[in-house]
């Protein structure tokens, strides 16, 4: 079993996402960057392809709002926030490797100014979930 650093400064999704969003905190007033875990790059392997929401398109929690494919297997991204996307992190879509190989940096996906959050889990509940330890 590969070894998990799951950042304690953002929360987590059921889906696999995280959101740059303190657990509990209230919602900003400025962007916050989305991405995908690594437990979610762990099962779907190396990615080849990303498809993101354009900047100023609508996205709402429950709802997929693009993909992810990997030599493995297509898997959707479910917004863990609802609202506006701000900013597509452009090298993520030139080079999917980024998301592989820095899943909660450089390997970003993308911006949205929250409007409501979905249910959110601390990085100890998303690795108590996931039988990992956090």
């Amino acid at each position: 079993m590969t070894s998990h650093t799951i950042p304690a400064d953002r929360s987590y999704s059921d889906d696999h996402e995280w959101v740059l969003l303190a657990p509990g905190a209230p919602l900003p007033d400025n962007p916050v960057r989305i991405g995908i875990t690594s437990i979610a790059i762990d099962a779907l392997g190396e990615l080849v392809y990303i498809d993101l929401p354009e900047a100023g398109s609508a996205v709402a929690v429950g709802e997929p709002c693009g993909e992810v494919e990997s030599t493995k297997t297509v898997s959707e991204i479910y917004p863990p926030v609802s609202g506006r996307v701000t900013l597509v992190n452009t090298a993520a879509l030139e080079d999917p490797g980024l998301v592989t190989a820095d899943p909660y940096g450089e390997g970003w996906l993308f911006a949205v100014q929250p409007t409501s959050t979905g249910e959110l889990l601390t990085a100890e509940q998303y690795a108590d979930r996931n039988g990992i330890e956090a």
